[in-house]
């Protein structure tokens, strides 16, 4: 098994498009064609993770989060980035990350996860992102139209929701005229020809685009294939910032907080006055999710569970929902967990390990 077996499996959940712009998601050191040792899988990959790894014997670390931002301009280990970068070459260990394009995906992402340790129900992504769906027009003879949209199907095209293989077709009557190099499959050489053709329209995500157009061409009888492809505004509710969902029963609110803390394994929960009764609709995003308050506010959260707010940002609630700021390293320390069960769930004979190194660099007394 090699280091690009991996990120195909876990890029299958959460492709790279789905990243921030600002993110530096993928493969950060390393080389996709070595064969993998063991994959240890961890929040931050620091100089203890690799000293961790190497002891193992593994060579690929798994991480949500990237250990280079930004570029680097030198490389002497000056600082803890500089020293595992080096540590990591050293030692021909390769460091993954996957980071907010695990954020963003509904179905095995980030904030599903929190909301499994919550007992969410009715789940939905809080804010949608948009510029990430197509529309794929595309014309068969009527008699090839159902192995066309097959092919379709097959390739990840017609997903809405919780609906899949979702087309809309209408038939009309299609022409064309062969040149003397054509080879038509109906028709001849030379002489305009009709044929009763159906008007194939699928959605596809735009990452999907390439092996879609790839399975069209396969699946489709005709040498020249007639498709046009648009983009669309539509916001795409499986790919998003943050999640919002139900208890299924709803509970005072001081005892939200204590079931909070306990189940998120958090040492404490700074959050805003207690103003509600009851606490049924939360909003969760993991690490900082400061910007997507007002979202949760216009979504009816009662409570919203994230991390890194500002002291003048506990203000912003006023009195509209009760913010739960539970810390960063807490809002996604069950990411390790979630990633090693991406992994596990594709390959089941092979070493992967959770890191016995914890990363928060807070402490509390």
């Amino acid at each position: 098994m090699k280091v690009s077996d991996i990120i195909s499996c876990i890029e299958k959940v959460a492709p790279p498009s789905y990243q921030e712009s600002y993110d530096n998601s993928g493969l950060i050191v390393g080389n996709r064609n070595a064969e993998i040792t063991g994959v240890l899988v961890c929040l931050d990959s620091t100089e203890d993770v690799l000293d961790e790894a190497i002891s193992l014997g593994y060579n690929m670390i798994v991480a949500h989060h990237p250990i280079i931002f930004g570029g680097l301009k030198k490389i002497n280990g000056n600082n803890y980035v500089e020293r595992t970068i080096i540590k990591a070459i050293k030692n021909d260990i390769a460091i993954f990350a996957v980071h907010t394009n695990l954020d963003n995906v509904m179905r095995m992402g980030v904030n599903s996860k929190i909301a499994g340790k919550l007992g969410l129900q009715n789940c939905r992504i809080l804010s949608p992102k948009k510029g990430l769906l197509k529309k794929l027009y595309t014309y068969a003879p009527h008699a090839a139209a159902d192995q066309v949209r097959e092919a379709l199907f097959a390739a990840g095209a017609g997903d809405i929701g919780n609906y899949s293989e979702c087309s809309f077709s209408v038939e009309g009557i299609g022409t064309f005229k062969g040149s003397d190099e054509s080879n038509p499959v109906i028709g001849e050489r030379g002489i305009r020809h009709s044929e009763l053709e159906q008007k194939i329209e699928v959605i596809l995500p735009a990452y999907r685009e390439s092996a879609i157009i790839s399975a069209l061409f396969e699946a489709h009888p005709y040498e020249e294939v007639a498709y046009e492809i648009v983009s669309l505004d539509n916001s795409f509710n499986e790919i998003g910032s943050g999640l919002i969902g139900e208890l299924h029963e709803p509970l005072d609110s001081l005892s939200f907080l204590h079931s909070l803390k306990e189940k998120m394994n958090c040492e404490c929960v700074r959050h805003t006055e207690i103003h509600k009764k009851e606490i049924r609709k939360i909003a969760v995003c993991g690490g900082s999710g400061s910007f997507l308050l007002k979202q949760a506010i216009a979504a009816g959260a009662d409570v919203f569970v994230s991390a890194d707010f500002k002291y003048h940002e506990f203000f912003d609630a006023e009195k509209r929902i009760i913010i739960a700021d539970i810390g960063h390293f807490e809002t996604e320390q069950f990411t390790i967990e979630l990633i090693c069960e991406i992994i596990s769930q594709n390959f089941t004979t092979f070493a992967l390990r959770q890191s016995s190194v914890k990363t928060n660099p807070l402490n509390y007394l």
